[in-house]
Parts: C-alpha cells; structure tokens; sequence
C-alpha cells in the first residue's frame, strides 16, 4: 500500500466539491453533513480559488490531499487553526473501493505530522460524527485519545450532532 499524503492543489479541491455533491443522503447523514448547507459547486469553487489566492500562512483553513499508488482517493482539512496552538481536522476517504482498508491510518498519521510541522502545534482536535464509526477507529489506531462525547455543529456543512472529541497532545 503505497499512500502519500501532501498539501492540496487548487485543482484537486474540485474532488472536494464532487465528493460532497455526489455522495448519497445517507452517506452524508453518517458525516453528520446537511445537504442543503452545501454550496453551490461554483460557489465553493470560488472560495476555494479565494482561499488559493492567499497566502498559505493567512488561509482559515490547510487542504491535504491522500494519494494511493498516485490517485487520489481522499483528503483531510484541518481547520479553527491558532498557529502555534491548536487546530482541529477532519478526514475523509473518497473512494468507497479503499474504505476499510487500513489505509485510512497511515494517512492521519501523516497528515497529522503535516500539521503539528507546517502549522507548529501543540494540539491537533477532530471531532467526527459520533455514530460514525469508520473514523473514530481510525483516530484511535492512528494515536488519538478520546477526550469525550458532546452536542454541537462542528462545522458550518453540518447538522447538530454528538461528535467524539479526540486530540494528540504534544505540549
């Protein structure tokens, strides 16, 4: 399993909008998304070349892209970023052909050692739909510990939801 995990390409934020977009109600429920907080694609398009137009140090947010064997099939976004402090991320496989591979695993322990680096950190969160249980065994095999199990809307694509708190301390 030959899996890199690197910072994203503008181009490749268009797999994030597809992802979103094609997915099925039901597999959006399961990440705790609401479909009708998606955005228009060109919409979101447009944020994101906002976003590209920035310099990395001054963007809200830190797209990584997971490749296997060259292809892209995932990605991870860390966003609520104080440098130097904490940052919270999520993860998320594209592919369905490459879920519950372990692959998964490898890629958060990348990406993770991505972000304590590039955004120098002492905290790193992720707070994954609590009934969701692909990615609360994966940040546990990938060296997360679990914090606790609270309500809230994690993000602005989401619905209120319990969400698992997990964390990686390096202060």
């Amino acid at each position: 399993m030959a899996v890199t995990v690197r910072a994203m390409t503008l181009q490749e934020t268009a797999q994030i909008i597809d992802y979103f977009h094609g997915s099925t109600p039901e597999h959006l429920e399961t990440l705790g998304v609401d479909p009708s907080r998606l955005p228009p694609v060109s919409q979101w398009q447009r944020l994101y070349e906002q976003m590209f137009d920035q310099p990395a140090e001054q963007r809200r947010s830190l797209l990584v892209s997971w490749l296997f064997d060259g292809k892209f099939f995932g990605f991870s976004t860390a966003d609520k970023i104080n440098i130097g402090q904490h940052a919270h991320m999520h993860l998320h496989i594209t592919d369905p052909s490459l879920r519950q591979q372990g692959s998964g695993v490898e890629c958060v322990r990348q990406t993770v050692e991505l972000y304590f680096q590039t955004l120098k950190l002492k905290q790193l969160f992720c707070e994954p739909h609590a009934f969701n249980a692909a990615p609360n065994r994966t940040l546990q095999k990938a060296g997360f510990k679990y914090v606790k199990t609270h309500m809230t809307v994690p993000g602005p694509l989401n619905f209120h939801q319990a969400v698992n708190r997990w964390v990686i301390d390096r202060s």
